[in-house]
């Protein structure tokens, strides 16, 4: 059970710090630009680059995904990867905010394999944000004492649960072409 006083901050906007399978993520809700441009200026991230969504199941993708544009031949394999620590490169859905693709035709999506996060994905019914708990080109906070000493005025809630443990943040991979643009 998560404390329902982050998925109210979730709701009304805020930006939450929460644990990953590997690190910390900053995160918000994905259909808020005023929280996606708070979180940007937070983490000094340019907006060409794009966010990660990360989600409790694909179903709560499907706003941000063309799922028609995936041919059916590369579903297994894409499916096959999650729940998990793989991060996939899908033809984005036309009219989402650029904020979420950066300048790209296409979205990087994951679905989770952390319970309190698929909780809170249930909770709110959407993907939240997932970017890396630090300032852009710098380490990553694996912790959230770590969070709390570097970020807690920064942040509205931080979710004090560990990570799964892995040693590296999600593998990077263009779902289509196969091609890992990070290992």
């Amino acid at each position: 059970m998560i404390d329902p006083t982050l998925v109210d901050v979730f709701k009304r906007g805020g930006i939450i710090a929460y644990p990953t399978e590997a690190v910390f993520g900053l995160g918000c809700d994905p259909d808020n630009e005023e929280a996606i441009l708070r979180l940007l200026s937070l983490k000094s991230r340019h907006q060409d680059k794009g966010l990660i969504l990360i989600a409790g199941d694909y179903s709560q993708l499907l706003p941000y995904v063309d799922d028609e544009a995936i041919p059916l031949a590369k579903r297994l394999d894409i499916f096959s990867r999650w729940p998990g620590p793989i991060t996939q490169i899908l033809p984005a859905k036309k009219g989402i905010s650029p904020l979420l693709t950066g300048k790209f035709a296409s979205i990087a999506v994951r679905i989770t394999q952390h319970p309190d996060i698929i909780t809170l994905c249930q909770q709110t019914g959407k993907p939240i944000i997932s970017t890396s708990a630090n300032i852009s080109g710098q380490p990553a906070l694996k912790t959230w004492q770590q969070i709390q000493d570097g970020f807690s005025d920064q942040v509205d809630f931080i979710l004090k649960t560990d990570t799964l443990g892995l040693s590296k943040p999600s593998t990077i991979i263009n779902a289509l072409t196969g091609e890992i643009l990070r290992s």
